[in-house]
């Protein structure tokens, strides 16, 4: 008889992203294993407020998920502590993959920068869906995963659940991608739609968070910085280049408003937030933040809401657009699924999961509230 495969996880960050896929595996942990040709178990989590559970033999996910997020404790349960033990736990547990999806700082992309260096230097594979690491440090890091032998996966650092980065990868091999522009922050999106509606920005702003769209303190969202990071990632997996912050320029949406909403709809024009790099005749790219009104009949214009989009500007292809949602616990953890899929396809011995398999379907239905 032939033993399926199957990972070991160590969750770094207990929030909305891990403890959906927690949720994922405890919920359709079965079906899925079935479908994918590999099992997952959680032996590890470890949490800022409620500190870190160790199981070796594997931890019943089911009793956490029954707790609220802000109330959960692991101090007094087996193998559990207060302490988050982040740097113990990612280097000792004998886990075979770390996912990462704890804060980043934008500037210096820690302390999700330290976690996935322990861990590749550790020799575990690595998926995150943090900007940071990747945006700044990607080639270091992928050095070092190349050195252990193992995977450092991010798809869900650009777009959350939909498959941008392996579009391109992938469907897109053999055909020169000269470009790539995209809608890559939903709650920018969202305040620009309601902006056309004649809602003023602070209110537009209101509404983003209490629909969850956005942070407390919005700035990253409608001034740039989360798309600047997104850019930096798109050029460096898409078009080969290297860029910093500081090498694209950036502007945000603040300065828009409802009276300019209605004088772009009347020379047929939209406002969008656009990230975007292109490669120039001399080989270098040019890549820069800022709102632009765009044709209504460009295909990135029909956007709305809290959706995103990536067009590809190929020269076989033309444009290929992609569209989905760009941000959310179920979607971004669907990233995080598909980081597992590519590691067992580089790496695992068991069968691979077959293009066919309806994992979004599995993932929706798992968390469906």
């Amino acid at each position: 008889m032939t033993l399926m495969t199957r990972y070991d996880l160590a969750l770094i960050g207990f929030g909305g992203v891990n403890r959906a896929l927690a949720e994922l595996i405890a919920e359709r942990g079965d079906e899925l294993s079935e479908e994918l040709g590999f099992g997952l178990r959680v032996v590890a989590i470890t949490d800022l407020r409620a500190g870190s559970l160790v199981r070796a033999d594997g931890i019943d996910l089911a009793p956490l998920l029954a707790v609220a997020p802000g109330e959960l404790d692991f101090s007094g349960l087996e193998g559990g502590s207060a302490d988050p033990r982040n740097e113990w736990v990612i280097r000792s547990v004998p886990a075979d993959i770390v996912a990462e999806a704890t804060f980043t700082n934008p500037a210096d992309g820690e302390p999700a920068l330290s976690h996935v260096r322990w861990a590749l230097e550790a020799g575990k594979h690595v998926c995150t869906t943090n900007k940071g690491p990747v945006a700044l440090h990607c080639d270091a890091l992928k050095r070092l995963a190349a050195e252990r032998g193992v995977s450092f996966e991010f798809e869900g650092t650009v777009l959350s659940g939909t498959p941008v980065l392996r579009t391109a990868d992938r469907l897109l091999a053999g055909a020169r991608v000269t470009g790539v522009e995209g809608i890559m922050n939903g709650t920018s999106n969202y305040i620009l739609g309601r902006l056309e509606e004649g809602v003023g920005f602070a209110d537009a702003v209101k509404e983003a968070q209490e629909a969850g769209y956005a942070e407390a303190d919005p700035t990253a969202d409608v001034e740039g910085f989360d798309v600047q990071l997104k850019v930096a990632i798109l050029a460096h997996e898409v078009l080969g280049a290297t860029l910093s912050r500081e090498d694209i320029a950036r502007e945000g949406i603040t300065r828009l408003t409802p009276a300019d909403m209605r004088d772009a709809a009347a020379r047929g024009l939209r406002w969008k937030l656009i990230g975007s790099v292109a490669r120039r005749a001399d080989g270098g790219v040019d890549a820069r933040v800022a709102p632009v009104a765009l044709p209504v009949e460009h295909p990135l214009a029909s956007v709305g809401g809290a959706v995103n989009a990536v067009a590809f500007h190929t020269d076989l292809l033309g444009t290929v657009t992609v569209s989905g949602p760009g941000a959310g616990r179920t979607e971004t953890a669907y990233a995080l699924l598909s980081d597992i899929i590519a590691i067992h396809q580089r790496h695992g011995t068991g069968p691979i999961a077959p293009a066919s398999v309806p994992v979004g379907r599995v993932l929706e239905e798992a968390l469906r509230d």
